[in-house]
């Protein structure tokens, strides 16, 4: 009876995220239009948190100073690197990049503080005089993060509209040809921006990446206004992308997603390093539960429902991760009973009902995938998404992970190693 009640529950959250994420593929397909306003020459500043980059910071800076874009500079924040970071930053264009080191005790307190400290530094050395916080657009780039060469004519026309607050790129695997992982991996960042992002678009509740995620000055100083506060406009969660994000739609600003362009970083290739960062994404989610009253209070219904949904993803994976342990309680049962009745009460559908609610969803991922990767095929892209199905159980690992870490009071920062 209890495995009967733990499948029966796991099944139906299933089913009413499966109904729900239908519906957010369905949007994903419409087209949105975009409102423009007068054209603006804008200042583009590239902000690079790096902690120990120096075998990926400098094709990153490469990529940056090769852009076809008139008006734009990079600032690297050194955060105490303890390696050759700032000499790589040195030996960038000093024409266009710039570097600030922090040094402890200040430095190493997570990303956010970091380019909370690169926008003071901004300011404070007249780099940004002259300009309207309207026409400077911030840009977040991991300093393993390659930006497509068009990705500033891609994203300039969404900040014609006074309204847009931020815009966020596609992200991708540069490394997805080296091995299963890896392109599993770029599946996965695809799969939730030509899906989730672009349904997101309609509903009002784009979010932030963390990497290649586009911001107006003055939509950061409407977090954070200059003189009013010691910290910034990024907070210090595990996962101040997101909570940058909500709170950006809470201020009455909206979140754009741009799917011509993107930023690629590096997969990582070893499965208990991803289970590591993905426990630190986890936490932070599990952090941002402190933003429901704002979301409640300040954000318009539908987009607030979609959030509080997006929000509550910790807690759907840790019941979903019951439904294998109750599935294989519920089968032990059978087999018990199948034994004293002298039958085998295991009917087709013990195949058919497991395969429709597991895999389903793979036939909608392939379709999306190839459009991205025309060399996999379709069927080539569906059988892969299947095998995407299993890799989502890490997850599962990660997500169990973090919740012991948050009761345990453990904060620290997961930073994920370069290779």
């Amino acid at each position: 009876m209890t495995g009967e009640i733990l499948l029966g529950s796991a099944i139906a959250i299933i089913v009413m995220a499966g109904c729900y994420n239908t519906a957010l593929f369905l949007l994903s397909r419409r087209r949105v239009r975009r409102v423009r306003g007068p054209r603006q020459q804008r200042l583009y500043v590239f902000l690079l948190a790096c902690l120990n980059e120096e075998k990926v910071l400098a094709e990153s800076l490469a990529r940056i100073t090769a852009l076809p874009a008139g008006n734009f500079l990079a600032l690297v924040i050194d955060d105490a690197s303890d390696d050759g970071t700032a000499e790589v930053a040195r030996a960038a264009d000093p024409e266009r990049v710039r570097l600030l080191q922090r040094t402890l005790p200040d430095a190493r307190r997570g990303k956010g503080a970091a380019l909370n400290a690169g926008i003071r530094h901004l300011r404070e050395s007249g780099l940004l005089d002259g300009y309207d916080p309207h026409d400077v657009i911030v840009c977040v780039v991991d300093a393993d993060g390659r930006l497509d060469e068009h990705v500033v004519q891609s994203v300039d026309p969404f900040f014609d509209n006074p309204c847009t607050g931020a815009t966020q790129v596609g992200v991708r695997m540069y490394n997805r040809h080296q091995g299963l992982l890896a392109r599993l991996q770029d599946m996965e960042f695809v799969i939730y921006g030509d899906i989730f992002q672009c349904a997101r678009r309609y509903i009002g509740s784009v979010g932030m990446g963390g990497n290649g995620q586009f911001m107006r000055l003055a939509a950061l100083d409407s977090l954070a206004p200059p003189g009013e506060t010691a910290g910034g406009p990024w907070s210090d969660s595990l996962t101040e992308d997101l909570d940058l994000g909500v709170r950006l739609i809470a201020r009455g600003w909206t979140n754009q997603h741009c799917t011509a362009a993107a930023v690629s970083q590096q997969a990582v290739l070893d499965v208990r390093r991803l289970v590591r960062q993905r426990s630190r994404w986890f936490q932070g989610h599990l952090q941002s539960a402190g933003l429901v009253p704002l979301i409640l209070r300040s954000v318009p219904t539908r987009a607030a429902v979609d959030l509080l949904y997006h929000l509550s993803s910790p807690v759907l994976i840790l019941l979903t991760s019951l439904l294998p342990l109750s599935f294989l309680v519920a089968v032990a049962g059978t087999v018990i009973g199948s034994v004293q009745a002298g039958r085998a009460l295991i009917s087709p559908m013990w195949i058919i009902g497991p395969y429709l609610l597991s895999f389903t969803a793979a036939y909608a991922y392939g379709f999306v995938y190839r459009r991205r990767e025309r060399g996999l095929g379709l069927v080539r892209s569906i059988l892969l998404s299947h095998v995407f199905i299993f890799y989502g159980y890490i997850w599962f690992a990660a997500g169990w992970w973090g919740l012991w870490r948050m009761l345990t009071g453990k904060q620290t920062w997961l930073k994920t190693a370069r290779t």
